[in-house]
């Protein structure tokens, strides 16, 4: 390591010279944790890290003022960037096209994480063939009200269903509130089939643990339940891969873990001082998950006998939108979500009634995909309030347009 200029510091990885820009820039200022020690953070777990987006074109998702402020996606590999970078050019189901980095080694995990990239979001695909996926993701995402004991229930109730359909899980922690379990697939399916086959399967845990579980994709009913994200196996979806530090205070990481820590383990042990030690003393976890590529022959066959998943209604107007079976009001529209809770905040102060007879899923929170950064919705469920007690729809309290640049002047989007 030896000083550059601009207070820059220069690594050489492997042979290849890294430059870290404001190395002394901190990001996490609870554990006081900088921006080079980010860097050698992922240096030190690079063995998990790489192995789990190897070959995997990744969306860079660049938090450049901070974890506080929003991070803004970006999916095109910067045009300065060194020789040694690979790419991937991912074809969308819109008509575009994007040439997207692939990280194969510990020198390409440095360099984006000095762009910024605190977490690693890789797709579900590898280069060699971008249309057939290798990796199936169940993503168990838990509604306000649920309690880290009842994700455990159903991760544990997952690992069941995987092995019933002949499939090896691989749990980790989402460095959130959820978790994660990866399941390594022969390419031999297209993202269509895949997502149906997570589909099916989050319906077989639902209907083996009905309450604690749901496959429900509309989130107004879902209830206090653990929800199994099928949908994170669409084409342009992708999710925080493990050893991904995670934009919360405590440096919170995706963590692997084996099957027989799930029960014991909690989100907030895992952080970057933490793992450090955890990986220098026990390695990856998951260091065999590329040997137990599995194939989803049975969940499709389920997929048939079980049929069509049910679908909502639609409204009577003729524009083919869904009605919800839910009376919902919308309360904010944001671009950040400390403006958003703001509003609802405000809302919540000219109706105390109504606030009083809510539980708290029905509070619902949406971080909506915008072109290259999210912004948020708020909408309130008012299913526990009687019905002469409901308030109206009122005007937004905050009312954010997030297509406004994109709008012509005759309103549509062009």
């Amino acid at each position: 390591m030896s000083p550059a200029k601009d207070d820059a510091e220069l690594l050489e990885i492997d042979g290849r010279e890294v430059r870290v820009s404001s190395p002394g820039k901190v990001v996490f200022p609870e554990p006081g944790l900088t921006k080079l020690d980010l860097v050698r953070y992922y240096l030190a777990v690079a063995d998990g890290a790489v192995r789990g987006v190897a070959g995997r074109p990744m969306v860079l998702k660049r938090f450049v003022k901070g974890i506080d402020q929003e991070a803004f996606f970006q999916k095109r590999a910067p045009e300065k960037r060194p020789d040694w970078i690979e790419t991937a050019t991912l074809h969308y189901a819109s008509g575009n096209s994007a040439e997207e980095v692939v990280v194969n080694d510990a020198a390409a995990l440095a360099w984006v994480v000095n762009l910024g990239c605190l977490d690693l979001n890789p797709h579900p695909v590898r280069a060699p063939d971008l249309d057939h996926p290798d990796e199936l993701r169940i993503d168990l995402d838990p509604m306000p009200g649920v309690d880290w004991a009842q994700i455990v229930d159903v991760a544990m109730l997952a690992r069941d269903v995987l092995e019933d359909v002949g499939l090896v899980g691989w749990p980790k922690t989402s460095g959130s509130r959820g978790m994660h379990i990866l399941v390594r697939i022969e390419p031999r399916w297209d993202y269509r089939q895949v997502r149906l086959a997570a589909e099916t399967f989050a319906r077989e845990v639902e209907r083996r643990a009905p309450g604690l579980a749901t496959a429900r994709w509309w989130k107004e009913e879902r209830g206090e339940s653990v929800f199994v994200d099928f949908n994170q196996n669409a084409k342009d979806r992708t999710v925080a891969s493990a050893y991904s530090v995670r934009p919360l205070p405590d440096a919170r990481v995706s963590t692997p873990l084996d099957w027989d820590e799930v029960p014991r383990s909690r989100p907030e042990r895992f952080t970057v001082p933490t793992v450090l030690a955890r990986f220098a003393e026990r390695g990856d976890p998951h260091a065999g998950i590329d040997d137990a590529a599995g194939s989803l022959d049975a969940l499709l066959a389920l997929a048939e006998e079980l049929g069509p998943a049910e679908k909502p209604p639609r409204a009577g107007d003729g524009s083919g939108r869904r009605q919800s079976t839910m009376p919902l009001i919308e309360i904010a529209r944001a671009k950040t979500k400390p403006e958003a809770l703001e509003g609802l905040e405000r809302w919540k102060s000219r109706h105390p009634d109504v606030v009083a007879k809510l539980e708290p899923a029905d509070v619902l929170v949406d971080g909506m995909r915008g072109s290259s950064s999210l912004w948020y919705r708020i909408r309130v469920n008012l299913q526990h309030v009687p019905e002469g007690e409901r308030p109206q729809q009122e005007p937004l309290e905050v009312d954010y347009d997030p297509w406004a640049r994109y709008r012509n002047a005759d309103g549509t989007i062009g």
